[in-house]
């Protein structure tokens, strides 16, 4: 039995990983949006996948762990990947127009529309409190993207498909969670983006300008690899409802890069839309942790 202390450390323990998760995932982002610079944004999905896949066979495949690929529901696993794909084509390409922190901003919009789809597919139960933080919620989204205020960039809806694809990945994956293990799961999702980025690449090829862009097609996937291994990490330490909250650390470092290495001075509704945003994530996160369900926030 583990003491108080120990406990206490191995909680500790779990939300610095979680940290470190999120900090990876915003230099994915920024290492993303630099790419765009110099390829097409494809090539760049493409790069996040296949060397997030080939650094997870050295670790995970099936060779090692005969099991890995065994699942009751194949087609559910493509499809739930596809999503998460189709997720991050949207957000990447809205990254090449979009600062990091818009995007980010939307994104958090996720736990909201979770709320309102397990209604009608899982059949889950909304109260009043919930219901509440997800419209105040949603008034912060609106104050981010301002549709009908002036001057609204239409590139704006990819990031708001973007968090629509994902709800319903993560709808997916707790449906999933009752039958397949969390690493045949994640498995597929590095298969599924790896093949299928791969057969469209040849189409939108552009040959790295130096070795920098090499390096740095490598990193981006290394920091999703990275990125979600140290999110499994945390929650083998600490239990989601402590480790939620400090998914929206992420703000912090997206500002950070979008500043220092694009330069770019988060808008004033960004900052206020997006400070909804996260307080009704955060009270959201609150009642699902008293009704005891596991919270669904956003990991980008």
């Amino acid at each position: 039995m583990i003491d108080a202390t120990a406990l206490r450390r191995q909680r500790l323990t779990g939300i610095a990983l979680m940290c470190a998760a999120v900090a990876s995932f915003s230099c994915l982002d920024a290492t993303g949006k630099y790419l765009n610079h110099h390829m097409d944004t494809l090539q760049v999905v493409w790069a996040r996948y296949f060397f997030a896949f080939a650094l997870t066979l050295v670790f995970s495949n099936p060779v090692t762990q005969p099991r890995l690929m065994k699942t009751n529901r194949p087609l559910f696993q493509v499809g739930r990947s596809a999503l998460l794909l189709l997720s991050t084509v949207l957000n990447l390409f809205a990254l090449r127009w979009l600062q990091l922190d818009e995007v980010l901003a939307i994104l958090f919009a996720t736990p909201f529309l979770v709320a309102v789809i397990s209604v009608a597919l899982l059949g889950e139960v909304v109260g009043w409190r919930r219901w509440s933080a997800i419209t105040v919620g949603f008034f912060g989204v609106l104050l981010v993207t301002r549709p009908g205020i002036g001057h609204t960039d239409p590139v704006l809806l990819l990031p708001c498909g973007g968090v629509i694809c994902y709800a319903l990945y993560v709808i997916s994956t707790r449906v999933l969670s009752r039958t397949d293990s969390n690493e045949t799961t994640q498995f597929y999702t590095s298969l599924v983006g790896a093949v299928a980025m791969t057969a469209v690449v040849p189409f939108v090829w552009t040959t790295p300008e130096n070795w920098l862009i090499s390096i740095l097609m490598v990193l981006i996937g290394a920091l999703g690899g990275g990125g979600h291994y140290l999110l499994i990490r945390a929650h083998r330490l600490a239990p989601a409802s402590t480790l939620a909250p400090f998914i929206y650390t992420q703000m912090v470092w997206t500002t950070a890069l979008g500043f220092f290495v694009f330069g770019d001075v988060p808008h004033y509704w960004t900052i206020v839309g997006g400070a909804i945003v996260i307080v009704s994530g955060l009270y959201l996160l609150h009642r699902e942790t008293v009704r005891k369900v596991e919270p669904s926030a956003p990991v980008a």
